[in-house]
C-alpha cells in the first residue's frame, strides 16, 4: 500500500505519491489509457494536471468518465488575468469533461511582475476565488521553479489563504543553505494553516547535457532503482511531504516501488555517494530564471 496522508485541510485523505499528469502529454489514447490503468492499480487517487501540459486533459478524459469520484483532480493556469484565468479554467473542465476540479493551481507564479498581477483587482487570483465560490473549484493552490519560489510561496500564503503549494525538492536543491533556509520557514508557515506541500524534481539528476528539453522529462532523471528510491525516501520520510512523480512514465513504476517500502530517511553520506556517483547537480541556480 501506497502511504496516506490529509492533505492539508481540503478533507481529501490522499495518497502521498500524486501522480504527475504532465506525463501523457506527448501519448497516444491508447498508452495514456494503459498508464491510468496502471495509476489505478497502484492505487494512486491523486492526479496533477496543467493546461499546459500538451495534450494531458484530453488523454484524461476516458479515465475521468469512469475514475473521476474516486480521485482527488487537480489542474494549473498560467494566466495571470482574471478573465484569461477564468477562460483557461473553462477550457480545462471542457478538455476533462468534468464540472469541477478539486484544485486549481497558479502554475509557476515567480516573477514578481506576474505576482503583482495575479494578486491585483480583477487578476487571476480573485477570478479563481469567484470560480470557487460558483463551485468550479473546490481549492485554490500556487506552484512554482527556481530557487527564489520558497520565498515567493511565503510571501503568497501572506497574501491569500492558499490550501496548497508546489516546489522543487530534493538533496541537491537543499544543499543550498538560502534555499534550505526559505524552505524550512515555508514548511513552518505550512505546517501552522495546514496547508499541503506538494514535492516535485525528486528525482532530477541535472540538465540534459545537450540542452535539449524535448524529451519525456525536459531534465534528465535518474533511471536506476538504487538511487531512485534514496531520492523517493529523502522527500517522502519527511512526513509533511507529497511526491509528484516525474514526466517520464516509464520511472514511475521505480517510484511507486519505493514509496511502497520502509520510508527511513537516507543518511547525507548516502545521498552525497549518489550526487558524485550519478552526477546530479541543481536544476536551479540562484539568480537565474526557471528554463521551464
Amino acid at each position: 500500500m501506497l502511504p496516506r496522508a490529509p492533505f492539508g485541510r481540503t478533507g481529501h485523505d490522499s495518497t502521498r505519491v500524486i501522480f504527475g499528469a504532465a506525463a501523457l502529454g506527448g501519448m497516444s489514447q491508447e498508452r495514456a489509457d494503459a498508464t491510468m490503468a496502471n495509476v489505478v492499480e497502484w492505487g494512486i487517487d491523486h492526479i496533477d494536471t496543467a493546461a499546459s501540459y500538451g495534450a494531458s486533459e484530453d488523454r484524461l478524459r476516458p479515465f475521468l468518465a469512469e475514475h473521476r469520484a474516486s480521485v482527488f483532480l487537480a489542474t494549473k493556469t498560467g494566466e495571470r488575468t482574471g478573465a484569461a484565468a477564468r477562460a483557461e479554467l473553462e477550457k480545462s473542465l471542457e478538455r476533462m469533461d468534468v464540472d469541477h476540479v478539486d484544485l486549481i493551481q497558479l502554475h509557476n507564479l515567480v516573477d514578481p511582475d506576474e505576482w503583482d498581477t495575479a494578486f491585483s483587482p480583477g487578476g487571476a487570483i480573485e477570478s479563481l476565488a469567484t470560480a470557487r465560490d460558483e463551485g468550479l473549484v473546490k481549492h485554490i493552490g500556487v506552484t512554482g521553479h527556481g530557487v527564489p519560489i520558497a520565498g515567493m510561496h511565503v510571501r503568497s500564503l501572506e497574501r491569500f489563504d492558499f490550501a496548497s503549494v508546489l516546489l522543487p525538492i530534493n538533496f541537491v536543491m537543499l544543499d543550498n543553505p538560502a534555499y534550505r533556509s526559505d524552505v524550512e520557514r515555508l514548511l513552518d508557515v505550512c505546517a501552522d494553516r495546514k496547508v499541503a506541500v506538494q514535492t516535485i524534481k525528486s528525482i532530477a539528476r541535472g540538465m540534459w547535457a545537450d540542452g535539449d528539453t524535448n524529451r519525456f522529462s525536459w531534465y534528465e532523471p535518474l533511471t536506476d532503482p538504487e538511487p531512485i528510491g534514496r531520492a523517493v525516501r529523502y522527500v517522502l520520510s519527511h512526513p509533511q511531504m507529497f511526491l509528484n512523480t516525474t514526466s517520464d512514465a516509464r520511472l514511475v513504476p521505480m517510484i511507486v516501488d519505493a514509496a511502497r517500502g520502509d520510508l527511513s530517511a537516507p543518511t547525507d553520506d548516502e545521498m552525497r555517494a549518489d550526487v558524485e556517483r550519478e552526477g546530479i547537480t541543481p536544476l536551479f541556480v540562484d539568480g537565474e530564471r526557471s528554463p521551464i
